[in-house]
Parts: C-alpha cells; sequence; structure tokens
C-alpha cells in the first residue's frame, strides 16, 4: 500500500516555484470525467487545456498520438492539461505519463464509481460527444471495467486521488478548482484503500460476477468455490428451478439442472459473464417448419465447429424453451462426441426474450426464426421476440429490409428503447430464415432434404457470420472508446439484396444473373436486385436540423455493407473484378449497374466512409477521383457518343467506404426497378461531383441532402420533367423523348458529352 502523503516531496514542492500540472483522467465512460474538466477549467484562475480524444480530430474521435501532440503543445505554452480519456489500463497511461517532468507534476484522478451509476449515465446519453450512448454502453462500460488496473504511484504519478462516491469526487473538485496559478497540491496517493483492487465490490455485486472454479473441465457434479456471500443474497427468486443446460467437457453433456441458484452456475461452468459477446439462437427450421430433427442437428453441429475457432472470447448458445427438446438432446450429445470447447458452445433451456432477467445468461445478441415478411404474429420465437422487443424492433427492422429469402439473415441494431435491450441487455437482433417442410406454410420443399439441408447450413452460415461481424465492431469500440474507432475487414462474406436496397447476409457467394434461385412466393417475387448505394438503414431518428453541411453521425456499418471497404483496402484481392488501380483509387463496373455505363471509382483512403466525412484535407483525394471519372467517361464517350454521363455521390450511401458514381443518363437497365433507384440519381440526393469539390473548396465540408423523401418523390423525366406513374412508363418515356438537355446540367461542367452532342439526349 502506498503511503499516504509524501511529506519529503511536500515540504520540496513548497520551497519550489509554479509547477504545470498534468492531470490523467481515470474512469469508465459515465464516471464524468468531461464534466470533472469542464468544471474546474470554469472555476480555477490556472489556465487549463482539456485534451479528449472524442472531439480532438477536429470535432470528430482522433488517435491517442493526436492527444499526445496537443498535450505537449499546450503544456510548452505554459498550461496546465486533462487528459480527458477512460485511461482504465497502465498500458494506456504510460506516454501520458512520460510528458511530466521537473517543471510538469503528473496526477492522476480516479473516478471509481459504481458501475450501475456509470451504465445508468451512459445509457441516458444524447448527442455524446463520442457517441457512446444507449444500449450499447451498457456492454461497453461492464467490458471496460473488467481490464480497470487502478493507478499507483511507481507508474510515474506525483498524486493520485481515488474518488469512489459523489462526496469525494466533489472534495476533489474544490480542490483542483481552487488552484491558482502559483498554487501546488501536496504529492501521494489519496483515498486509496487498496491499491491493487480490480473490481469493487459493488461493480461485483452489479455484474453478479464471480470467481471461476478451479477445475474449469470439471463435471456437474464437480466442487465450485465458494460463492462470495455478497453475491449469493442477490439471488433472484425468479430464477428458483430454472434449468441450465451446459455442454460440460467430455462429461457426454450431461445436464446442470436444479442448481439453487442457476446464475452462479453459468458463471462458474459456462464462463458466464455479462461482459463475453454471446448469441443464443432457436434451432431454426425443426418447430413450425417440421425439419427433420436429426438432420437439422447434424447441420449444426457442422456449423459450430466451422466458426468455434473463430469466436475468439464470444460464445454460441443453442436455446430451446422446453426441458425435454429433442433437438437438444441429439446436440448435445454430437457436440460432446466432437469435443466442442464448452466455453465456446453449449445449451440452455429458457425463454430467449428472458435470458438474463429468467436465468442469468447474458447475451449480446439474439437470433429470431423469422417469417419471410420479417413481421410479427405467427407463433413460436418470432412472436415471442417481436412481442417482447416491443414496436421498436418492426420499425427498426423496417428500416433494414422488407422480406427475407430462406438461407438469409439480416443483422436489426435494436434501438435503447426497446424493453429487450434495457430489460436484458440485447443490442442486436438477427433475423434469418431457414428452409420449410411444413406443407401449410409457403415455400416448401416438399421433403427434398437435399435443398433443405443446403439452406439450412447457408442459415447458419449467415447467422453466424453477422455475429462474428457485431462482435468485431463492439471489440473496436471497446478497446477504448476515445481511440479511433474503424470497422476490420471482416471474414470474407457474400451478400444477397432485398427488395429496398439493402444486402443481406448469406453464406454463398453473389451470383449476378440466373443460377438457382429458391422459390418464392408470389408476393415474395419482387425486385431482388437493387441499387447498391441507397441507405435505408441510417438512423431514424435524426434530426432533421442535421441535413445541414456536412453532417457526420456515426453509422454502424454491417458485414454487408463492407465490400467496397475491403476491395478498396485490398484490391489484390479482387484484381480479376477491377477496371483500374492505383495508390489513391480502384475502379470497378457497379454490380448492378442502373445504365448502360455505371462505373464506381472508389478512395483507397481509410475512414473516408462517405460524403458526410469529407473534409477539406481530403480535397485533393476527392480531384483524384473526379480526374479518374472523367476519364473512364471520356473512354465511353469516345465508343459511343449518343451517350452523356454524370459524376457524383449519394448522400447518405449503403455502402462503407466513399464512391464515386460515374453513371450514363439513359438508365437503360434491368436493374432499375423502383422509384428509389430512380430518385437516388435524379433528385438532390445525388451530389454533382463539380459541386461537392467547389463546396469543400469553399466551405472546407460538402452539403449532404439525405433526406428521405426525395427517394419517394414522384417519377420524372429527368430532361423533360413530366411524370409518369411507373419505371416502365417512364422508360418507354425516356426511350423517345427529344427534350433538349436541362440547362443545369449543362452549366459547370455537370454533364459530360461528346463533343457536338448538346442538343438533346
Amino acid at each position: 500500500m502506498e503511503t499516504d502523503i509524501d511529506d519529503t516531496c511536500k515540504a520540496k514542492d513548497e520551497e519550489k516555484k509554479s509547477k504545470q500540472i498534468l492531470v490523467i483522467m481515470v474512469g469508465a465512460p459515465g464516471s464524468g470525467k468531461s464534466t470533472f474538466c469542464e468544471h474546474v477549467m470554469r472555476s480555477s484562475a490556472r489556465p487549463w487545456a482539456r485534451i479528449c480524444q472524442d472531439t480532438i480530430n477536429k470535432g470528430k474521435s482522433g488517435t491517442k498520438v493526436q492527444c499526445l501532440t496537443s498535450a505537449s503543445s499546450a503544456l510548452k505554452v505554459g498550461k496546465s492539461v486533462f487528459i480527458d480519456r477512460c485511461n482504465l489500463e497502465r498500458e494506456q497511461r504510460t506516454d501520458f505519463v512520460k510528458l511530466g517532468g521537473p517543471e510538469v507534476d503528473v496526477h492522476a484522478v480516479v473516478l471509481d464509481l459504481p458501475a450501475k451509476l456509470c451504465i445508468s449515465r451512459s445509457v441516458k446519453r444524447i448527442e455524446h460527444e463520442g457517441k457512446l450512448q444507449g444500449g450499447k454502453a451498457a456492454a461497453v462500460v461492464n467490458r471496460m471495467l473488467q481490464k480497470k488496473e487502478l493507478p499507483k504511484l511507481s507508474e510515474g504519478f506525483s498524486r493520485i486521488t481515488l474518488c469512489q462516491n459523489e462526496n469525494d469526487v466533489q472534495a476533489a473538485l474544490d480542490t483542483y478548482s481552487g488552484l491558482g496559478p502559483l498554487d501546488t497540491l501536496p504529492h501521494g496517493s489519496f483515498g486509496q484503500k487498496n491499491p491493487d483492487a480490480k473490481i469493487q465490490l459493488g461493480i461485483m455485486k452489479f455484474l453478479k460476477k464471480v470467481d471461476a472454479p478451479s477445475n474449469s473441465g470439471s463435471n456437474a457434479s464437480s466442487t465450485q468455490d465458494p460463492v462470495p456471500p455478497q453475491i449469493t443474497e442477490e439471488k433472484n427468486s425468479c430464477l428458483e428451478g430454472q434449468e441450465i443446460t451446459s455442454l460440460l467437457s467430455d462429461a457426454a453433456g450431461e445436464e446442470v439442472k436444479g442448481t439453487e441458484n442457476p446464475e452462479v452456475a453459468s458463471v462458474n461452468q459456462n464462463g458466464s459473464s455479462s461482459d463475453v459477446p454471446t448469441l443464443a439462437f432457436p434451432s431454426l427450421s425443426t418447430s413450425d417448419f417440421q425439419f427433420n430433427n436429426e438432420k437439422a442437428s447434424d447441420v449444426i453441429i457442422e456449423k459450430v465447429e466451422e466458426f468455434v475457432n473463430k469466436l475468439g472470447n464470444a460464445r454460441l448458445v443453442l436455446v430451446d424453451l422446453t426441458h425435454g427438446s429433442k433437438i437438444l438432446s441429439l446436440v448435445r450429445a454430437k457436440a460432446a462426441q466432437k469435443h466442442i470447447n464448452p466455453k465456446k458452445f453449449f445449451t440452455f433451456v429458457g425463454d430467449i426474450t428472458r435470458l438474463y432477467t429468467g436465468g442469468g445468461l447474458c447475451c449480446n445478441v439474439i437470433a429470431n426464426a423469422a417469417n419471410w415478411r420479417l413481421k410479427p404474429g405467427g407463433g413460436g420465437v418470432n412472436a415471442a421476440i417481436f412481442s417482447a422487443a416491443g414496436p421498436a424492433l418492426e420499425v427498426a427492422t423496417a428500416e433494414r429490409a422488407k422480406s427475407l429469402y430462406p438461407g438469409n439473415s439480416v443483422i436489426v441494431p435494436l434501438p435503447s428503447t426497446s424493453p429487450l435491450c434495457g430489460r436484458e441487455g440485447v443490442t442486436h437482433v438477427i433475423h434469418v430464415l431457414g428452409p420449410n417442410m411444413n406443407p401449410r406454410r409457403p415455400n416448401c420443399l416438399d421433403g427434398d432434404y437435399v435443398k433443405g439441408c443446403e439452406i439450412l447450413r447457408k442459415a447458419y452460415t449467415s447467422l453466424f457470420e453477422g455475429f462474428l461481424s457485431i462482435v468485431r465492431s463492439q471489440e473496436k469500440l471497446s478497446k477504448g472508446c476515445n481511440e479511433d474507432i474503424r470497422l476490420e475487414p471482416s471474414v470474407s462474406q457474400d451478400h444477397s439484396e432485398d427488395v429496398h436496397g439493402n444486402y443481406i447476409s448469406t453464406g454463398d457467394k453473389i451470383k449476378r444473373d440466373g443460377g438457382h434461385k429458391y422459390e418464392q412466393s408470389k408476393k415474395c417475387k419482387t425486385q431482388n436486385e437493387v441499387g447498391t448505394d441507397i441507405n435505408l438503414s441510417r438512423a431514424a431518428n435524426l434530426n432533421s436540423d442535421n441535413e445541414k453541411i456536412g453532417v457526420s453521425t456515426s453509422k454502424a456499418w454491417g458485414s454487408w455493407a463492407q465490400a467496397l471497404y475491403r476491395t478498396a483496402m485490398y484490391p489484390e484481392r479482387h484484381k480479376d473484378d477491377l477496371l483500374e488501380i492505383s495508390d489513391d483509387v480502384v475502379v470497378l463496373n457497379d454490380l448492378y449497374p442502373k445504365a448502360q455505363k455505371h462505373i464506381l471509382v472508389l478512395s483507397r483512403f481509410d475512414g473516408l466512409d462517405r460524403l458526410a466525412d469529407v473534409r477539406n484535407e481530403h480535397l485533393q483525394i476527392l480531384q483524384t477521383m473526379h480526374a479518374v471519372g472523367m476519364k473512364w467517361a471520356e473512354k465511353f464517350l469516345h465508343e459511343d457518343a449518343s451517350l452523356a454521363f454524370r459524376l457524383g455521390y449519394h448522400s447518405a450511401p449503403s455502402m462503407r467506404q466513399l464512391h464515386l458514381h460515374v453513371i450514363s443518363q439513359d438508365f437503360n437497365s434491368k436493374h432499375l426497378k423502383n422509384k428509389k433507384h430512380w430518385n437516388s440519381f435524379n433528385t438532390a440526393f445525388f451530389r454533382d461531383s463539380v459541386d461537392v469539390l467547389e463546396e469543400i473548396s469553399n466551405h472546407g465540408e460538402a452539403t449532404v441532402k439525405d433526406d428521405d423523401s426525395l427517394l419517394s418523390m414522384e417519377l420524372r423525366c429527368h430532361w423533360c420533367r413530366s411524370a409518369h406513374p411507373s419505371i416502365p412508363r417512364l422508360k418507354s418515356h425516356i426511350s423517345s423523348c427529344r427534350a433538349p438537355f436541362p440547362s443545369s446540367l449543362l452549366e459547370n461542367g455537370r454533364l459530360m458529352l461528346a463533343p457536338r452532342n448538346t442538343a438533346q439526349p
């Protein structure tokens, strides 16, 4: 234990002249670090600078290196500095401590408040600088606190102040607010009870976390470590009699049941913890769709075996409501035979909508055995999940997709307003549709288990890949919510598209045209090839006032939206599909072109995801993209002088990685099928490249016109502006329209034409 006050250092301090102070804030999200800094800066006579990684990059999230540079600069001009980051691990603090020296004292102010309070604050935050708010905040706070290392004087701090309640925080505020330009503070450690403590008792009670047994591979009858009385007293009566079904090492999958506190059993035997990413999923197609249990269990084990080594610290949990479930029994036995790691995959008996409150199992992602309409109703898991999640899930689902084909899945981030999010800690629901063997349901396969097993494999592949994409995203977020957050390229994943422009994860490769397609009911047999660039999945609650200049809101790109990013970052893997590769850009044909000629020019700048991210420092890359686009348009015009081209960006793309559309104005394509396709290229939603370049040059950012109403406007000819009731009628009109080019397109070089082709389209 460190001494409370270093009297020798104190005496020396009093003899010296005033020193600058570098205060490293330490605390979880929601502990009040930013509030502390801002209060002191308002009240203190000492000049302070606050270095916040959430805003260091011109108001956006930046990097640790940027924080170090800014802190060093502030110290050089005589300011004292607050480092406003989480800094919960020693490694995160080390480089900042090194900024101290003979004229700079390094302090730590540790806001070690109860986890429950931090989570409550984080969940309720609105418009937080680091975008950490809502349902995802709880999981991040819990995960970060598990890695907490309280600072010690031996790290290089001259003073450490530990605050474990509001009174401690207020005392620290008074201390630092009262500092004048020449004042100093005594050295030592203040308020710290146990410098080696990793988790407060209050946090342990809140997380309901206990030590794992020393013999983790024991069977159900093995002796377990004693459970701290503080936790056993937290027993929830709703857990009594709950059965936990677990795969335990080589114990032939015996069940653990009848435990007095099943929550503790799940923690000890299965490694359950609220900070472990977990997917809970039901058996697909074996209930209402009447798929054979034996064959279904074989597919489950096959796919779990394939993915279990890719999970990292994440887990898969097969859930069924009934104790005598045949599918659970089969899967449990086959998993034991295959020696599948029971910490990575196990089974659980319980209600999938009450896994935490009813069984103590924390699952941040749950799978829904959906119907093709992606609507509530029917029965079983689908009805239960929509009912438990409330209207928020139905609205969020509709923003992502309108229908689903067998073998596919769609990831839906669960709004924080949903009861499933607040009560159970669920952040995402993955809707997945398996094959049907029930003649009373659509798309019955009439006993064709060859095709049925193939579709079931695709469904589980799609489900597990979707879960992995969520895990990777959350790992980036939790790696330090103050650090630069970008989704890494995920495992190569293919996608099909739904009828409204969203890509839906599937386990099969993309087939351009032709090839086998699963039979669809008449209603479902609508357009399945759509625009790759209409953002129908952006958050529905964006304030309309944000549709101004340079809006850049955080966007969680699903794995299906990563295809262009992977192409731009790793072009050597896709060289057979690319028209051009350079250090700055890659060029490729649009997979579903909306005109005779339709190509994409992709920026290779990592972190430049969409038009809203563009700033003045990106002007050169946009100029390069424009020049490359013009070069290809000129090539096409040389081949066919009757064409005309526009170059531009969608205001709100659905695919990650900034890309420029080079598209001919004939719009003669079988892939252009609905109003959203047309309006995404023929309303203000489409921003001409020349206008974007001018705005960036003059204002440092581009105007983003992402109002959904633009995509639902009536269909009008882009030449004569006449209105038409349908896409076929519009296409028929365009083929014979002889109106001159609109004057607005002839201005400022918005339209590219072959020489002497300026009168008619």
